[in-house]
């Protein structure tokens, strides 16, 4: 049952990414509430969800590791989910500094590397939804609802700094890595310090992502809409 519930999700989520330019509503500047609802929810998941999570991760990692220059490391997970949020950091600002170069190749090329990247992204989150833990049906229903939103946001950020090229390639190829990801969920299971590694990352990349839409000034974001976002979808996941 499980695994049929989580392929609903998975083509959910790819449904989202081949749609996505069909959302007319969904707009920039002023920020469209919808976006910054989904900004709020998806911060909830992290603070609630993901980083309490990495406790979990933590002793999984604290137990792998016990020798060599990692043994000072005493927070190995939360420094791995600083390096996600770093590498997301560090591509945002490969693209921002592309756009000014005006050079149709180096653009070109910042946009394989940058789709490259969530290319891993959704498979990682196609794969957690099927080898993550829940404590029920629920529980994944939550988990597909956080990133599906997370993933609009995406979408349309994404589309924003590519524009027809990303209609035309990346929309695709990250439509196929979440499927990609399930896939790879169903026949392999990885062992968990590599699961524990990955989320971590995850973690940080989801916040990065997050707040890089909500925060610049220049958005006109809703704070009340983040906000109702935010309390609503923490509400949902305290009753579960």
């Amino acid at each position: 049952m499980e695994t049929w519930l989580s392929l609903i999700f998975a083509i959910g989520f790819m449904l989202i990414h081949f749609f996505s330019k069909s959302m007319k509503f969904i707009k920039d500047t002023p920020r469209s509430r919808f976006l910054s609802i989904a900004g709020g929810i998806a911060v909830s998941y992290v603070f609630i969800h993901l980083l309490p999570d990495l406790n979990k991760h933590q002793e999984i990692l604290s137990e792998a590791v016990k020798s060599g220059i990692f043994e000072t490391l005493e927070n190995h997970a939360y420094i791995i989910a600083l390096l996600g949020l770093t590498a997301f950091y560090g591509l945002e600002r490969m693209v921002k500094n592309s756009k000014k170069q005006q050079d149709e190749e180096t653009n070109l090329g910042v946009f394989w590397i940058h789709i490259a990247s969530f290319f891993l992204y959704n498979a990682l989150i196609g794969y957690l939804l099927i080898r993550e833990e829940y404590k029920s049906n629920w529980g994944m229903f939550f988990y597909f609802l956080a990133l599906a939103v997370h993933f609009v946001t995406n979408d349309h950020s994404l589309r924003k700094d590519h524009k027809e090229i990303y209609d035309r390639y990346g929309r695709w190829l990250l439509t196929v890595a979440i499927l990609l990801g399930w896939v790879v969920g169903v026949y392999t299971q990885l062992e968990e310090v590599y699961v524990s590694l990955l989320t971590a990352f995850l973690a940080g990349g989801i916040i990065l992502n997050v707040l890089k839409e909500e925060l610049p000034e220049e958005r006109k974001s809703s704070f009340i809409s983040f906000f109702l976002g935010m309390v609503g979808y923490s509400l949902l996941l305290l009753l579960i």
